[in-house]
């Protein structure tokens, strides 16, 4: 997804590392997928403080390429991270990663597919589905909708209830047959499998139920409120599953 440096505090990276980046990537694509995937972990911790988005544009074949609004997040973990979940509920309530663990876990493979045009394709991911954080906090009579927040301090995206309550809409926990790393997100993100990525918001750290839609980070820049893949801005030719 694009960023408009102008308006992202931070130090862009410096074209000669852009330069030599760029040409380890046309080196990654060459010497196959062992070293795209090396290139990738490199790329990760960059990227994520990297305001400029330039890192996006390091060529990686069919890894991710990674993307912060910010100079990136705290790190969180087991005694640490919390996820509140509040707004328009009857029990607001706050999660540990032991809660999130303890609760029924949903595994899934799915493409992950960026509104600029990259894909990456069959991701296992499991964790707790959407739906089970509503049941557990009960929405009230007025509630519609869903606003995130990214413990980055600035990445807020938005879902209907209806959307969330999907099958495959989940509080991730694991991703690429591991716990979901620092750098994609971790320890805990959203995974919307029908949406652009954009709308699978990294580094979740507070989830407000509200009684209408609240634009998130993206969508008061320009993108689509409903971002499904096929169906929203982006690529035409995606298919909708």
């Amino acid at each position: 997804m694009p960023i408009d440096e102008r308006e992202i505090p931070g130090s862009p990276v410096g074209r000669r590392v852009v330069l030599g980046l760029l040409a380890a990537g046309a080196a990654g694509i060459v010497g196959g997928g062992a070293l795209q995937k090396g290139l990738a972990s490199v790329l990760g911790p960059i990227g994520n403080r990297d305001p400029t988005g330039l890192i996006g544009l390091i060529p990686v074949g069919n890894n991710f390429r990674f993307y912060s609004v910010t100079q990136g997040a705290p790190r969180k973990d087991e005694s640490s991270y919390a996820l509140t979940v509040g707004g328009s509920v009857d029990n607001a309530r706050t999660f540990t990663l032991q809660d999130l663990r303890s609760m029924p876990q949903t595994s899934l493979v799915r493409d992950f597919q960026c509104v600029t045009g990259w894909r990456v394709p069959e991701v296992p991911w499991s964790g707790v589905r959407l739906a089970d954080i509503l049941d557990a906090v009960g929405p009230t009579a007025s509630a519609t909708s869903m606003r995130f927040t990214s413990f980055d301090g600035t990445y807020t995206e938005s879902l209907t209830i209806e959307q969330a309550r999907s099958d495959d809409v989940l509080v991730a926990l694991t991703m690429l047959d591991g716990a979901v790393t620092h750098d994609h997100g971790g320890p805990v993100r959203l995974f919307v499998a029908s949406m652009y990525g954009y709308k699978s918001i990294k580094w979740l750290g507070g989830i407000e139920l509200t009684d209408n839609v609240v634009p998130g980070y993206w969508e008061n820049r320009g993108y689509d409120i409903d971002a499904h893949v096929g169906e929203s801005n982006g690529r035409r030719d995606d298919p909708t599953s």
